[in-house]
């Protein structure tokens, strides 16, 4: 058993994570970010929990781009094939779970 705090946690370089659980095919990972991340699709889908700071999520779908504010306790939940990057605004913590591999 072990208790995590959110934001005690801290990468050296934007998007660094720590491994929390695999289950099964998923894997669940607390991230920590101050630079955005790159447009991309997962390879299924993905559920994306901002625990601290704030986060624009971009959506793209059929050329149109969508943004998404995100503040703790908000739930981004992308299915598969939606293609989306997300843009903390300063530091930021979040926790994702999604298909072991996905980028």
């Amino acid at each position: 058993m072990r208790i995590i705090n959110p934001t005690s946690f801290t990468g050296t370089t934007a998007w660094d994570a720590l491994d929390i659980e695999q289950i099964d095919t998923a894997t669940i990972r607390l991230h920590w970010t101050d630079q955005p991340y790159k447009w991309h699709i997962n390879d299924g889908p993905e559920v994306f929990v901002v625990l601290d700071g704030h986060v624009i999520m971009h959506c793209r779908q059929e050329r149109q781009i969508t943004q998404h504010s995100l503040s703790p306790g908000d739930i981004f939940h992308a299915k598969d094939g939606d293609e989306h990057v997300a843009h903390p605004q300063g530091p930021a913590r979040v926790l994702v779970i999604e298909r072991a591999g996905s980028i």
